[in-house]
């Protein structure tokens, strides 16, 4: 139940954080706080309000956006996984996101080493 309600509210809030129109409205919110650190003195309170704000939204949002790219690269990997599984691609790839840096590199060059043996 949680799980599905997170999903949704991170998918909308990352749909909507890479919008245009979010982008301006944060320039804007930055504009006018800077319009207004003459009007309070460029005191102390005022300067702190636009860092706990940005630090706030910043540290949120790096965890939503992950959660979606982790989300968008499983979902990913399964159909790349199902396109090997059903064509006549070799079936050990399939998983192979499990493994480590050297083993993936390894499978890395050896695609590498049959497609230049495949162009001569």
């Amino acid at each position: 139940m949680f799980g599905k309600f997170f999903t949704d509210i991170a998918n909308r809030v990352a749909m909507a954080a890479g919008k245009p129109v979010t982008f301006i409205l944060c320039c804007l919110v930055v504009v006018v706080w800077g319009i207004s650190g003459p009007i309070f003195g460029f005191s102390d309170t005022w300067q702190l309000i636009i860092n706990t704000g940005t630090t706030i939204i910043t540290f949120l949002m790096v965890f939503l956006i992950q959660n979606t790219q982790n989300r968008d690269g499983i979902a990913i990997q399964a159909k790349l996984d199902e396109i090997v599984r059903v064509t006549e691609a070799k079936n050990a790839f399939i998983g192979i996101e499990h493994l480590t840096e050297e083993e993936v590199e390894k499978f890395r060059r050896q695609c590498e080493a049959a497609a230049k043996k495949a162009d001569k």
